[in-house]
């Protein structure tokens, strides 16, 4: 086989294990790359277009790495009625997020973007998940964070775990999404940029 016949690598252009594992069922062969993208939002910058700004920016960034790499990049950001929730990375913080969102009904923008500096494919898509969340008290707020510490997800609750207690619904067109990656939109993107999938 020539080699530009040769399958190109793939590139995870994050540090999550969420990502990891959620990119690990679609069984190619990858690896992962730290993307170094400061993650502040802009000046009136929404929570849709501040995930979207930045997955494009991760995958960019890691490209540069792995320029003949097809590369991924993905960010979420919870959105609560039009402002951003990042990672609460401490418990005061995810308590003060959770209080906030109890009773609540509020989106997260999961996008993903699919870079390949070679070819100079470049696409991009967004997930949006409606959540609705009952409303908790400040004693199941305390109880859910202390049993799973969610402090490294953008919301402060992990729908894949016990978090999914703290919700009433989950609305969406890509079930993997509020993990934190898409994996039907990232499948339709790796097909675009000339990845076999089955």
């Amino acid at each position: 086989m020539s080699e530009s016949l040769m399958p190109r690598a793939l590139v995870l252009g994050s540090t999550s294990r969420y990502r990891r594992e959620l990119l690990s069922r679609l069984r190619l062969p990858f690896e992962t790359a730290a993307p170094d993208v400061d993650e502040t939002p802009q000046p009136g910058e929404s929570p849709a277009a501040l995930a979207l700004r930045l997955a494009l920016a991760k995958a960019h960034a890691v490209a540069a790495l792995y320029p003949d790499a097809i590369v991924i990049g993905s960010d979420q950001v919870a959105d609560l009625h039009g402002q951003p929730l990042g990672k609460p990375m401490v418990h005061d913080k995810a308590v003060a997020q959770l209080r906030a969102m109890r009773g609540q009904s509020m989106q997260f923008h999961t996008a993903v973007a699919v870079v390949c500096k070679a070819s100079g494919f470049a696409q991009a898509d967004t997930a949006v998940v409606r959540a609705v969340f009952r409303p908790l008290d400040d004693a199941e707020i305390e109880r859910y964070l202390l049993a799973e510490t969610p402090y490294d997800c953008a919301g402060s609750a992990k729908s894949e775990g016990l978090g999914i207690t703290l919700l009433d619904a989950i609305e969406s067109d890509d079930p993997t999404a509020l993990i934190g990656l898409p994996l039907i939109r990232t499948a339709r993107l790796l097909r675009a940029a000339g990845l076999l999938l089955p």
